[in-house]
Formats: C-alpha cells, structure tokens, sequence
C-alpha cells in the first residue's frame, strides 16, 4: 500500500469539502466539549463529596449571648458555660457511634467566618460572640439513622443550640451540580447525535464525488479496506480536530471559571485540579475518534459493495 497516495486522497477529500469539514469540526468539538464539561461536574461533585464527607457530618453549635433572646427555647440558660462544653465533649467522645470530635470556639469560628467572607462588607458588622462556638462530629458509619439518632440524644441538651446535618446542608449543593451534569450531557448527547449525522453526510459526499477514481480502484483490483482507508482517514482527521478545540474549552472551563470565579468565591471547599482536566482529554480523544471512524465506515457500506 502506497502510503503517499493514502495521504494525498485525504488531502483531496478535506479540501473537496472544506465547508463541510469544517462544519464537522465545529459540531464535534461542541459535542465533546459538552461532554467534557459533563465529566469535569461528575468529577467535582464526586471531590466534593470525598472532601466534605470524608470529613464532618454532624454540628452540635453550642449557645452563644444573644440566643437566650432568639432562641429561648433551646438556650435559656443563656451562653454555654465552659464546663458544659466540656462535658458535652467527654460526652460525644464516648459515644459509640462518634469516631472524633473536632471542637471549635468562638474565636476559632470567627476567625473561620472572616477568612471564608473576606472582602464582605457585612463581616464589619459581625462580632465574634455572635458566632456560635461548636463540637463538630465525624461518625463510624455517617447513615442517616445514626445522624438521627445523635441528633434526639442531643438536641435541646443544657447549652445546646442546635444540632445540625452537614449533608443535610450541603445536598441542595450537589443537587445544584448534579442538575448541571445531567442537562450538560443530555446537550452533549444531542450534539453526537447532529456531529454524527453530519459526519455520515460529509463521508457520502466525499465519497459520491471521488465515484470514479473507486470505480477505477475496484476495476484493478484493490481491496474494499484500501478504497475505505481515505475516507475514514479523513474522518479520524476532522474527528481529531472536533478532540483538539474541546480540549481547548474544557481548559478554559477550568481555567477561567473554576480557578477564576468559583474557586476564589467558595474557599471552603475544594475544585477539581488540572489532572481531571487531563484524564477528561483522555477520554475524549477515543470517544471523538470512535465517533468519526464509526459514522465514516457506516456511511461507506452503500458505497463499496463490489
């Protein structure tokens, strides 16, 4: 097989049909860029989880001054003493389902909410006995009936404002990011569906306006696979290109709105690094391959039947 005549007839058929081509380009990358941009989400939400999950999944915030006014159900005694901290601790400690109790006072907790809202102008007017002082509390196994259960043995104890789920929390946050997979990877499968019929249709062209020289092939005797190769050559080309601009968006995904908007804006929490951004490229690159090669060698059956 004469290589150079391989590479000449895919030069020919790109420029046959540069606006076609073109366009195939241009609606894969859009397809695997809203595909990677779908990975990079699943990718986030599951850090998320291992970040938050791995760490705490029950708060018991403790009373602070102004709670015996605003909640004077829970906290009627007024501020927690220290002796109830410590107590409520010992306490937690020897539970069997806690595993590790991080405790938090209020000065540790205010320092935490200024470094969190840093360049707010509300924190000029927070103080630091406003900000409730905590136990926070990693479980055995972090179900929902042992958070349950932690939750009635505490709740309403002496010095006890509350009792919070973090997952609970934090669920309308992963829902958030859950919500955006799914609509990008439902864009993104109707996008290979469009690069998939354009692909099929710029082969068939391709195809119709070099009749001849495969009339001519198929006279001297050449193989179906040596007549298919241009094309799908060509296929794998235009496919690679769609690969290389959505590698292009999915880096300036990560580059300009997770490192610059929302890594800067949510500092308590972690984002997915450049290696995501990488395996994401991995995976593309056979996914637009298969894509490309797939629709040419369908497109071309009618066509090589000898």
């Amino acid at each position: 097989m004469r290589a150079q005549f391989v590479f000449s007839e895919i030069f020919v058929g790109l420029r046959r049909n540069l606006t076609m081509t073109i366009a195939v380009v241009v609606s894969a990358a859009v397809a695997l860029g809203m595909l990677g941009v779908a990975l990079l989400m699943v990718f986030q939400t599951s850090q998320m989880k291992d970040f938050w999950y791995d760490k705490v999944e029950v708060s018991v915030f403790l009373c602070t001054k102004t709670d015996q006014t605003l909640h004077p159900t829970t906290c009627s005694g007024g501020q927690v003493t220290d002796t109830q901290m410590t107590a409520l601790q010992t306490d937690l400690t020897g539970n069997p389902l806690v595993q590790q109790v991080f405790p938090e006072t209020q000065a540790e907790a205010f320092a935490h909410y200024k470094d969190q809202a840093k360049g707010s102008p509300v924190t000029e007017y927070v103080t630091p006995d406003q900000i409730p002082a905590s136990l926070r509390v990693k479980l055995k196994n972090p179900s929902t009936e042992n958070i349950d259960a932690l939750r009635s043995t505490y709740q309403g104890q002496q010095g006890v404002e509350e009792v919070a789920d973090q997952k609970t929390i934090l669920k309308p946050l992963f829902k958030l990011f859950s919500g955006l997979t799914v609509s990008a990877s439902t864009v993104a499968v109707v996008m290979v569906g469009l690069a998939l019929m354009l692909i099929v249709n710029t082969v068939r062209l391709s195809a119709f306006s070099r009749r001849r020289e495969t009339g001519i092939m198929r006279l001297v005797g050449a193989s179906n696979f040596y007549i298919r190769l241009p094309f799908l050559m060509e296929g794998a080309v235009a496919g690679l290109g769609g690969v290389a601009v959505a590698a292009l968006g999915v880096a300036s995904f990560k580059f300009f709105l997770i490192d610059r908007v929302l890594a800067p804006s949510f500092t308590f929490t972690s984002f997915v690094g450049w290696d995501k951004v990488l395996l994401t490229v991995l995976i593309l690159v056979p996914v637009g391959l298969l894509m490309a090669v797939g629709a040419s060698a369908l497109s071309l059956r009618k066509y090589l039947k000898v």
